[in-house]
């Protein structure tokens, strides 16, 4: 008789267990669900994407339409282009080969590429693998767009930029490019007389059985292939044709998500490369200096809610993608969109913080404060480096502005916590009083926690807006390449500029003079170079104290 009863009692504790779980698994699909939804809708472009714990699927569904014009929905067995993501297939094809002992990480690619010119300069594997080569990038050529649709063999797109002058010596900078991906997959071609689309289909494709994946080709039939498109002032285009012959080992390949679960579960389990391979392209790297960079090979380092990780994006026409990876946690997700618009990196960030327990706060969810609660956190807090941040009321709200950069004030949103969040909920304050009664805050990111002190200090005078004649106007419109598959848009409307960056939406940019310009909605600047002839040739865009060129292509 005992014994049935602790059976039974067994018996209702698993039902209760259970239950608890599939409770669990619905609030989270839930959750998960009204993330997604949120920025996707039926009727448009979007989104198929899987979370995964412990290598197994927890989260898997896709949400908008696979083809517009024929009015058919997205599943989660659609194929998309994965853009830049195909760098960590070309990086581990590198590391299987140094493993097999056929080349070495700081082996010079003259040795695989005699006729390279190198301008007298050491370039390694290294130096493509994490984008310090020096190199110019290809994809930021002004000529880039008249070649997109040419087929070219790899030896033909190398004559595209080898002849190119160098952008700072091997080692010395940081910046993205994908020449050096192209690079690494003719040096693949050399070392296993085979091709690099072979070569990746027989060696991780069929090995990891992700039998959904491609080397993409336009002509080709693929089954389930999603239709890929862009936004022009709020409208769905067909995306502008790219011959994939040109991303090559830097982007040319496609796949599922669920055959890139397939992937990131083997290689978390060394299937293909050894853990001290995988460390190198994970962990980051070092510049000649001695400064850390995230980039390894083919993956950058990510800390998501304090989860530390490595993640890699892709854009590329029509298309865009975000795949992360949380260690400790065990956990990835892999976002894939059939638009070149919106911020998938966004959703996935979302999604991944969710799923380890650590969501990132909505400003829907804000609370209300009485002004006399705010009126306490008013005034300038100096950070390390000096660093110095207002806080300032206005209309019974909160807003936060850095001095130094533009000067755009942003709300920051009260929480039940007790911290103020800006608007993507990744960035926070959190306000406090020292014993002597002075302001202090603590300034949070995804990457670090910084404390500031409360001084006196006034915030800046806000900028004044110029008059700039139409005729200049009309000059800036154009298409600026700021890194390969992310342009900035100019347009002029009437008497007003504005520019769109890639996946973003449209931002009226106001004059300071005539050639340097402001946003209003987010801290950033825009400056028009013009060359000796008065020709504008690129804009440098100022933002989170980052100088970025962009070379007119269009």
């Amino acid at each position: 008789m005992k014994s049935f009863r602790k059976i039974k009692i067994l018996s209702t504790l698993g039902l209760c267990l259970l239950l608890t779980y599939s409770i669990n698994a619905q609030n989270i699909e839930k959750q998960l669900d009204d993330i997604v939804s949120s920025m996707y809708s039926a009727e448009e472009p979007g989104i198929s994407i899987l979370a995964a714990k412990d290598g197994k699927v927890i989260y898997r569904k896709a949400f908008g339409k696979a083809n517009l014009e024929l009015d058919v929905p997205l599943k989660p067995e659609n194929v998309f282009e994965i853009g830049s993501i195909t760098k960590q297939f070309t990086a581990v094809a590198i590391l299987m080969l140094e493993e097999q002992g056929k080349l070495k990480i700081e082996d010079e690619i003259t040795k695989y590429i005699p006729d390279y010119p190198t301008k007298g300069k050491k370039i390694t594997i290294h130096h493509l693998l994490n984008h310090t080569s020096g190199i110019k990038s290809y994809t930021g050529m002004a000529n880039f767009m008249e070649l997109t649709r040419q087929d070219m063999t790899p030896t033909e797109l190398i004559d595209v930029f080898k002849n190119e002058p160098m952008d700072f010596n091997p080692g010395e900078e940081f910046r993205y490019n994908n020449s050096g991906y192209i690079l690494l997959g003719h040096i693949i071609e050399v070392i296993t007389k085979d091709t690099y689309e072979n070569f990746i289909e027989k060696n991780i494709f069929d090995k990891v059985g992700m039998k959904d994946s491609y080397y993409g080709k336009m002509s080709q039939v693929i089954k389930n292939r999603a239709s890929g498109y862009k936004q022009d002032k709020g409208s769905y285009l067909n995306a502008d044709y790219l011959s994939l012959t040109l991303p090559y080992a830097a982007g040319s390949l496609m796949s599922t998500v669920d055959d890139l679960l397939k992937w990131q579960n083997a290689i978390s389990a060394n299937t293909l490369i050894k853990r001290t391979s995988l460390e190198k392209a994970i962990y980051g790297s070092k510049l000649n200096n001695g400064d850390d960079i995230n980039y390894g090979y083919g993956w950058g380092k990510t800390n998501i809610q304090g989860a530390k990780g490595y993640a890699h994006s892709g854009g590329i026409f029509g298309y865009t993608t975000n795949g992360i990876f949380l260690e400790e946690e065990n956990v990835y997700v892999i976002g894939l969109t059939n638009c070149s618009c919106k911020n998938v990196g966004e959703i996935t960030t979302k999604v991944a913080a969710t799923v380890i327990g650590k969501p990132i706060p909505d400003k829907k969810d804000a609370i209300s404060l009485p002004e006399k609660e705010l009126k306490k956190w008013v005034g300038a807090y100096e950070f390390d480096g000096g660093v110095i941040r207002h806080i300032q009321l206005k209309d019974g709200k909160l807003f936060s502005l850095r001095e130094g950069g533009p000067t755009q004030e942003f709300e920051i949103y009260p929480m039940k916590d007790g911290s103020f969040i800006f608007d993507d909920g990744t960035i926070s304050y959190n306000f406090s009083m020292t014993k002597d009664g002075k302001r202090q805050a603590i300034f949070k990111t995804s990457d670090e926690s910084l404390l500031g002190k409360g001084i006196d200090k006034a915030p800046p005078a806000a900028r004044k807006e110029i008059s700039v004649g139409l005729d200049v106007l009309k000059t800036y419109i154009g298409t600026y390449e700021l890194q390969p598959n992310f342009l900035i848009d100019i347009t002029v409307e009437g008497n007003s500029i504005f520019a769109t960056a890639t996946g973003q939406p449209t931002f009226e940019i106001f004059a300071e003079s005539e050639t340097k310009f402001f946003l209003k909605v987010v801290p950033a600047e825009i400056t028009f170079n013009k060359d000796k002839e008065g020709k504008v040739e690129s804009l440098t865009l100022n933002q989170g104290g980052r100088k970025m060129p962009a070379k007119k292509v269009k």
